[in-house]
């Protein structure tokens, strides 16, 4: 029996029109959807494309998202919702984590 085990990329959009809309007490779709869906496939794409740890200053630096927001879209990747990725975490130093997202495995003729 051959096995192949490769990563690779997802082939669908992170979002598309039957996207569960994000949810909290504050979030105002019609003010608030679009930009999270940026912030969180920022972040998404960045992590996937350099599969090592970054640290939430340096998820800003590479992004231009705010630290409390790359907090809560790698909570948001965790969600079913948002692909259900595995991000690592990891203390860096006290008082800073980093965060690595373990890349999608497809894993044929298994």
């Amino acid at each position: 029996m051959t096995t192949s085990r490769h990563f690779k990329m997802r082939d669908q959009p992170l979002f598309d029109d039957l996207s569960p809309p994000f949810d909290g007490d504050t979030i105002d779709d019609g003010l608030d959807t679009d930009r999270l869906r940026r912030q969180l496939d920022r972040v998404r794409t960045l992590l996937l494309a350099q599969y090592r740890w970054h640290s939430l200053s340096e998820i800003r630096e590479a992004t231009g998202i705010p630290e409390a927001s790359a907090s809560a879209r790698l909570r948001d990747l965790r969600k079913a919702k948002f692909g259900g990725y595995t991000i690592d975490r990891r203390r860096r130093s006290p008082g800073t984590f980093e965060y690595r997202m373990m890349r999608p495995c497809v894993i044929q003729n298994w």
